[in-house]
């Protein structure tokens, strides 16, 4: 029979610091992922609506946006504002409270 590894599985009787913060940091990124490709979408189409000499068809400020974007999704989602870090948490450490 195979052994399973559950050295990062979170005790049931303790919170384990380095599990929790694990846990934490891979949810918010996830929350960025996920709030960034929202935000590239609506930069994308608000590209396709702009006409020929509008500043949303310049190269430049198309890479500027798409960094400021990252930007704003790494800040929202290290404010969980969307809650997408808070369902994933609930998920991977059951029984502890989200932070």
């Amino acid at each position: 029979m195979m052994k399973i590894d559950d050295s990062l599985t979170p005790k049931p009787d303790g919170d384990d610091a380095k599990v929790r913060a694990q846990a934490t940091q891979a949810a918010e990124k996830f929350e960025s992922f996920f709030i960034g490709q929202m935000l590239h979408k609506m930069r994308a189409s608000t590209r396709e609506l702009a006409g020929d000499d509008s500043p949303f068809k310049d190269k430049v400020n198309e890479d500027m946006q798409d960094f400021a974007d990252n930007q704003m999704a790494d800040s929202i989602a290290g404010q969980h504002a969307f809650g997408i870090a808070d369902v994933i948490l609930k998920q991977l450490l059951p029984g502890n409270r989200v932070p």
